[in-house]
This record gives structure tokens, sequence and C-alpha cells, in this order.
């Protein structure tokens, strides 16, 4: 890997020896694929992707065994198993991989490459997001087990809307034949390129290095880089992660929302407890019809929809005297009037006294997951409206990071399409 360059101007991609699915030795290249390990939420999502192929990347990135460390030795073997087998194969020198992602609304397209890592006070990496210690905790064990890189975090950044630079190495780049192109089951369509000429890579690094990236998926993972950074002292493969750099310039992603599944908390009980505290109305459905009441209702303030007994709820216009007493004033405006802020200081603090701990809360992506799962365990959904991008980006700017869990930026990148060993950089 080349590591030359002074630190902390911008953005340092560095390429490497990706490790790939070889077509020959798996069903389809779309049968060992996987959304991100926190969006595979459901034991039935995950069942169905082990049995999609005995050689889903789920099975590494996910593990099942008793115990976390049986499960992190279990994928560790399973990642040998598979070189061993030709199964995963790494390419024959090192790249940086233009990646595409499309289906019938939007198109997507960056690099994937080893940035350098950088913490947060230099200001060229931006979190928005608090994490969670043992999510960090268990994803850190888990590279320091297979030391892999498993699937790639999504940075974004932003350009100047020129044919230049990065774009214009990923605008010639797809003209030429692909190393891979599969459609997964979610409708997208996936390519991915190499770029291996000397030439070429610099002309994206060079462009990178003045521009510095907001994560918008993979916050466990980037303070999990981080983490293993410090365990090893030494230069060397630890002081890169593996990310896609999309910019959102010129391919704007979509900003989604991150449901609360409560499992402890009725809906009952739940609705109780806002007496005066939150004007409640009853919402028809069915799901789309009050997500679009939600949405209305976000256009004047806090909004939120609570399903899990058969029926929507809409709670909105939280009582200032609440918010007073609850909501940190020592933060900007933009974080204290956050629906994330006002659910997790005011609701789930105060009101409810949920604990932020995995017993009590998940963390959902699939809307109407949500809401399934919390009727099936007479469970509490809380419907959250997306916040806007250009909100996330300013806070980070400011070094202010939100609730944890607060958006959902897509298209992800899907796992299982190129990995990364340390064992070759």
């Amino acid at each position: 890997m080349n590591t030359s360059g002074p630190a902390g101007q911008g953005l340092r991609l560095a390429p490497f020896r990706g490790l790939r699915y070889v077509p020959e030795r798996v069903g389809s290249l779309a049968a060992v694929t996987s959304p991100p390990y926190d969006v595979v939420v459901r034991p039935d999502g995950l069942h169905h992707l082990e049995s999609a192929d005995p050689h889903n990347i789920v099975r590494l990135i996910l593990p099942q065994a008793d115990t976390a460390a049986a499960r992190h030795k279990q994928a560790a073997e399973t990642l040998d198993r598979w070189l061993a087998e030709g199964v995963l194969a790494p390419d024959a020198e090192p790249a940086l991989y233009v990646y595409e992602q499309r289906d019938a609304e939007i198109l997507q397209r960056g690099v994937v490459g080893a940035l350098a890592l950088s913490a947060p006070a230099e200001g060229i990496v931006l979190p928005h997001e608090d994490v969670m210690a043992h999510v960090v905790e268990d994803r850190a064990d888990l590279m320091r087990t297979t030391a892999a890189h498993l699937e790639p975090l999504l940075l974004t950044y932003r350009g100047d809307d020129s044919v230049s630079g990065a774009t214009s190495v990923i605008e010639r780049t797809i003209e030429r034949p692909p190393l891979l192109a599969t459609t997964t089951e979610d409708g997208y369509s996936h390519r991915l390129w190499a770029v291996t000429d000397p030439a070429e890579r610099a002309e994206i690094e060079a462009d990178l290095a003045h521009h510095q990236a907001l994560i918008a998926d993979g916050h466990h993972r980037w303070a999990t880089y981080l983490r293993l950074q410090q365990e090893h002292t030494a230069p060397g493969p630890w002081d890169f992660g593996l990310v896609l750099l999309v910019d959102t310039a010129r391919y704007p992603l979509r900003v989604r929302a991150i449901h609360r599944l409560l499992h402890r908390l009725p809906v009952a009980d739940a609705l109780a407890a806002l007496n005066g505290l939150f004007r409640v109305r009853d919402i028809e459905g069915p799901l789309p019809l009050a997500l679009e009441a939600l949405a209305e209702a976000a256009v004047e303030g806090n909004a939120f929809l609570l399903a899990g007994d058969g029926r929507f709820h809409l709670v909105d216009r939280p009582d200032a005297a609440l918010l007073a007493r609850t909501i940190p004033a020592d933060h900007p405006t933009a974080w204290r009037t956050l629906d994330a802020t006002v659910l997790h200081a005011a609701l789930l603090d105060h009101v409810w006294r949920i604990p932020d701990a995995p017993e009590h809360i998940a963390y959902i992506h699939d809307t109407a997951a949500a809401v399934e799962q919390a009727a099936r365990h007479n469970a509490t959904a809380v419907l959250m409206h997306p916040v806007r991008e250009e909100v996330v980006r300013d806070l980070a700017r400011q070094g202010v990071t939100m609730p944890r869990k607060s958006t959902s930026f897509g298209p992800k990148p899907a796992s299982g399409l190129v990995l990364r060993s340390l064992a070759l950089d």
C-alpha cells in the first residue's frame, strides 16, 4: 500500500488488493451479497441470506454461535476456508475500485479504497452520530479476529460538479467492461471496475486530498477502525479503513430515518404517559398514508408515529416546559430541535424512562418490519421522519454529533462485492 504524502491535508485514499468472490465457485454473485450487518435485523432475513448460497457474506459479517468469541472465531475460520478453497481470491494487483449502484429511481457512483484514518479533531472525516460501546467492541473483535474489513463504510464528500479529478476517472472507467455486474433481489444493479493505472489513481488521490468527508453510514465501523489503529502502534495496514466515497454534489444520496422498537413498552402504556405532554391523534392507515401524515406534521415541528397495537398514533406538539427541562441548552438550536434529540432526551429518558440498551431498544431501518415486530411482541414502534442532509453536514462541521442512529443514508454499498484482507497490505 502506498502510504506516502503528508498527513492532515485531506482525504488520502490508497489502493489495495481486493478480495472478491470467484464467480465459478458460487451460485451467483447476487446470492452471496448482503445488506450491511446492521440492516439485517430480523432472524428470517438472516436465515434467508444464509440459505441463498452457502457462501453468502452474512456468514462472515453476522456469524452465528453461542458466544461472541465463538462467532468471531467461526468467521475467521470460514474466511480462511473460503480462501483456501478458492471461493474468495485476491486481485492480482492493488487497485481503487469504481462502484455503481442503480435502480429505477437513483444512480450512485463512487470510489472504493483504503482510506487513511484520522481523528475527528483533524476535521478530515466528520462523524455526525454517537456510537454504542458494545457494538464497537463486537465489531472490533470481529475485525481483529478475521484481520479483514468485510464491508465498506459509506462516506460522502462535496465536489464542485465539474468533470475532473475523481469524477473524470469514474466517467472514463464506466465505459470499460466491469469486473462484475449483478442485480440483487432488492432491484439494484451493481457494477464494479478496478482502477490500476498509476496515473488514474494519482488523479483520484490528488482530487480527494482537497476534500473532507461525512460518514453517511458506518459510524460504529469507523470507531472500530480507530480503536484497532490504537492497538497497532507500528505504521501499517491498520492505519487505513475500507470505504466507499461518493460525491453527493453529483450523486445525491437518499436520507431515511431509523426507527425505534421499544421492546418492553406496550403502546397503551406509551400513550398514557404522554397525557398533557404531547398532542396525540389516531391516524388512518395503511402505513404509507400514516407516514404522509407524519411528514406533514414534521414540517411544523417534532413529530413521531407510534404503532404496534393495530393502529397508528401521531404524536406531535411537545410541551414547551417539558423541552425546557429535558433538552440540554449547551447545544446549537439545530441539534436541540432534532426529532432524535427530543425522542431520546425528553421521551425515552424522562417520560418513558427507557434505558438506551439493546434489551430495551432496537434500531430498525425497515418501516414495515418495525411495525410488524411491535405488533408481534406487544411493543411500541416509534417511526421517525428523516433529517435533511444539509442539517447533518452543518452539525458535523460544528463538531456536534447527533443522537445515535439518527439517519440512514443510502443506497448503501452491498456487502460481499469487495473485501479487504489486512494480511495482503
